[in-house]
């Protein structure tokens, strides 16, 4: 398999899950800015959609959407229990999350990173983006991880989205039960591994 990422963007929650599940796999640097390969190839033409991240199967085969990405991989590897089983009561709660995390949380935060958004909609944006992860704080009272004490291919996405708050100036520092969460994941090896492989730790 094949994970095309840019560093610290939401590819980085699929490239943790790839490391928690111990599949074989390598990555694909896509420039988010200038939508290139390293060897000039234009992204374009491997995801029309120009994001990433996007997963190539061995088959050749292309999956798009985080989401949907990090369920096929949990599905390869039941055994590690990164997500419940399909048809059951906590799969269809792990998909609330990676739904809410998509729709509330990154593209909240995916709009303060357009230069062209202006300066009192950026304002708008993280007074909302806010008040979502304080809805998020409450869910992780007495919580190690959003499922409870396992955890799942949820966790990375949000370790990620929320992991942008000092870069769009959202204030999350008074969310005490996301600050553990975050600290929690950034212990993981997995998530140590693929940070490291992208360049965001020494």
């Amino acid at each position: 398999m094949k994970l095309y990422f840019s560093p610290g963007a939401c590819s980085l929650a699929p490239h943790i899950v790839l490391e928690e599940s111990g599949l074989a796999y390598d990555t694909v640097l896509a420039s988010t800015k200038t939508h290139q390969l390293a060897d000039g190839t234009d992204y374009y033409t491997i995801n029309p959609k120009g994001q990433v991240p996007l997963l190539e199967l061995d088959s050749g085969e292309r999956l798009t959407e985080g989401p949907a990405i990090v369920q096929y991989i949990a599905d390869q590897v039941p055994a590690k229990q990164l997500a419940p089983a399909n048809g059951t009561m906590p799969r269809y709660r792990v998909q609330e999350w990676l739904n809410f995390i998509t729709s509330e949380l990154h593209k909240g935060f995916g709009a303060m990173f357009n230069p062209a958004m202006p300066e009192d909609g950026k304002a708008v944006m993280r007074a909302r983006v806010l008040s979502r992860l304080t809805w998020v704080e409450a869910q992780l009272e007495g919580k190690q991880y959003l499922m409870g004490d396992a955890f799942s291919i949820a966790d990375p996405y949000l370790f990620t989205v929320a992991g942008w708050g000092p870069r769009t100036g959202v204030d999350v520092s008074g969310l005490k039960n996301l600050g553990a969460f975050q600290a929690r994941m950034a212990a993981r090896p997995a998530v140590q591994a693929a940070m490291k492989a992208e360049g965001l730790l020494k």
